[in-house]
């Protein structure tokens, strides 16, 4: 005799994802809906204005700047990290180095920027760039790090410094996911190193990449915290971003394009990570 299918689902599992649900809900899902409902209301949130609000950011010169240096940090930062961070992986995988107690070291070691508190960044950065600061004392520069287009390379420097360990970690579980057989295969049919690294490697790499890449993409907005501290809410225009242009709306309580340029970044970092997803 079969047993009678029970046509009610087991609750258990909801009951142990309410918790999370709720906190979801309330804390992102509410507030999303109501910069949404405010991205299209007045200063005061009472009245339907339509798309006024994404008009006027879009006319934006301060918008349109930070949009340009973000793109534009964007754009340099994340190829260069995905680069260099998977020559590193695979660097510390080389014969000779793979499951040794020097690499474990190099791999700590290259989390440890992770770790740092951001205030002792912020003061690093001070004591290394500024005016009569240790990088000019010591090789006879005059150079404004923090007021001139070097900002820029000087925060490209640091989002690098601070994620590449991080994102080797990611591309060295995605090479041990690699069956070595492959490999094997391939030395015996005579593949140079460069063409396993072509057939074989890079190949069974793009769901890790997919990932790292997302990663990659959503920590760049983060490097946003060592900016202000060192250079403030005005800093000088090649590292004006759009962290910078949101907090200074929110101090002069500009909710309206405030909550509409937030839809907008929302939008189309939404579309970046989906088509990442999709095509890798």
């Amino acid at each position: 005799m079969q047993k009678r299918q029970n046509k009610h689902p087991d609750p258990t599992p909801w009951l142990f994802l309410a918790p999370s649900l709720c906190g979801v809900t309330l804390f992102v899902l509410a507030p999303f809906v109501e910069t949404v409902r405010r991205s299209v209301t007045d200063t005061m949130g009472q009245h339907f204005v339509g798309l006024a609000n994404y008009t006027a950011v879009l006319g934006n010169d301060a918008f349109r700047l930070a949009v340009e240096n973000t793109v534009r940090f964007i754009g340099v930062c994340v190829p260069l990290l995905l680069a260099l961070s998977l020559a590193l992986a695979l660097a510390l995988r080389a014969k000779g180095l793979k499951n040794t107690s020097w690499a474990e070291v190099c791999r700590t070691t290259f989390l440890l920027p992770m770790a740092l508190p951001v205030a002792s960044l912020a003061l690093l950065w001070k004591v290394l760039f500024a005016q009569n600061g240790l990088v000019n004392g010591t090789f006879g520069t005059h150079c404004d790090f923090m007021g001139t287009d070097a900002a820029f390379w000087v925060l490209v420097g640091t989002y690098l410094w601070k994620n590449i360990g991080y994102d080797s970690i990611l591309w060295s579980s995605g090479l041990d996911s690699i069956s070595t057989d492959l490999y094997e295969a391939a030395a015996v049919d005579g593949a140079s190193g460069w063409r396993q690294f072509t057939a074989i490697t890079l190949p069974n790499l793009l769901p890790t990449l997919a990932v790292t890449l997302v990663l990659s993409l959503l920590n760049t907005f983060k490097v946003f915290r060592e900016a202000y501290l060192v250079a403030g809410a005005y800093p000088e225009k090649s590292i004006y971003l759009l962290q910078h242009l949101f907090n200074n709306w929110f101090l002069a309580l500009d909710l309206p394009r405030l909550s509409a340029a937030a839809i907008l970044m929302a939008g189309a970092l939404g579309a970046v990570i989906a088509v990442c997803i999709k095509r890798l």
